[in-house]
């Protein structure tokens, strides 16, 4: 086993973040530093729909591609009723999800072999990390993110059939 010696300066974390910051506020900064690139929220196609047993159907986005769940929906203002967006995984795993960056609260709806098993109902937005992440414990194939109260006005209880089908003439 190695030993390291530093500085007596550089042993404590306080004394290297002293050192840090005072190096970094020696450089000069720029005068005209261009704004951070702000990508608009992510809006995907309705390509699926949840039809739930009394009736109502649930038009979805589908993010399944890696880059599409990452951005989930990030930035994106309030669902509409009858709307949100479906990840589906074609392994079933242990699913958690964030709410890093979503302004409005959410109702988080996970699957397994086409039945609801949890309901993470109106996770709160989280605008600055570390967020907490919301999932069950067991293994999921899918979530359905609505606006929250949606999974409670439609009646949507654990146990209860998730048949999502494609809609016809998409994708």
């Amino acid at each position: 086993m190695t030993s390291h010696r530093f500085p007596p300066l550089l042993r404590s974390s306080a004394g290297l973040m002293g050192l840090l910051t005072f190096g970094l506020a020696a450089v000069p900064q720029p005068t005209c530093a261009k704004p951070p690139v702000r990508q608009p929220p992510q809006q995907l196609p309705v390509e699926s729909r949840w039809c739930l047993p009394q009736g109502d159907c649930i038009l979805l986005e589908v993010a399944d591609e890696p880059r599409e769940k990452i951005l989930g929906l990030q930035l994106r203002s309030r669902l509409a009723p009858l709307r949100g967006m479906w990840f589906p995984y074609s392994e079933p795993q242990v699913l958690r999800f964030w709410m890093h960056r979503t302004p409005e609260p959410l109702d988080m709806i996970f699957l397994r072999e086409k039945r609801v098993i949890a309901i993470e109902a109106n996770a709160i937005p989280c605008p600055h990390l570390p967020c907490r992440s919301y999932g069950p414990d067991q293994n999921s194939d899918g979530v359905v993110e609505l606006a929250a109260g949606e999974a409670e006005r439609l009646r949507i209880v654990v146990g209860m059939s998730a048949a999502i089908a494609p809609i016809e003439g998409r994708r």
